[in-house]
């Protein structure tokens, strides 16, 4: 069992940064693959970025590929998603999850989730 807590969201202004943060308890979070999804209002949920669990290997949709950058660190417990150039039709809350494979894009593929973090892009 791992529980997933999100931050860093916030409004900025197109082509502003930000980075986001998952923190996780439990001690075999070190040995997950992580996702990160977004769900817009009126949108299914999407997937964002994904890394597997010892930060060697990322997957990327074509969509935030170039823009965003998923990190972790095993030793903080935690996961993080840089971005870049961001864009209104970024706007979104932003979960975090972990369980599944980094390869799969599917939300049904990761059983733990967080409760998102709002990022909200201004034109």
């Amino acid at each position: 069992q791992v529980q997933l807590v999100e931050s860093g969201g916030g409004l900025v202004q197109a082509g502003d940064s930000l980075r986001l943060s998952c923190a996780a308890s439990g001690r075999t979070f070190s040995s997950y693959d992580v996702g990160w999804f977004r769900q817009a209002p009126g949108k299914e949920r999407e997937f964002v970025a994904s890394i597997n669990w010892s930060g060697t290997s990322t997957y990327y949709p074509n969509s935030v590929k170039g823009r965003f950058t998923i990190s972790r660190d095993n030793a903080q417990n935690t996961v993080f998603l840089q971005m870049n150039s961001l864009k209104p039709e970024d706007t979104a809350v932003y979960f975090c999850a972990a369980g599944g494979n980094y390869l799969y894009i599917r939300t049904v593929d990761y059983p733990y989730w967080g409760q998102g973090t709002q990022v909200t892009v201004s034109s």
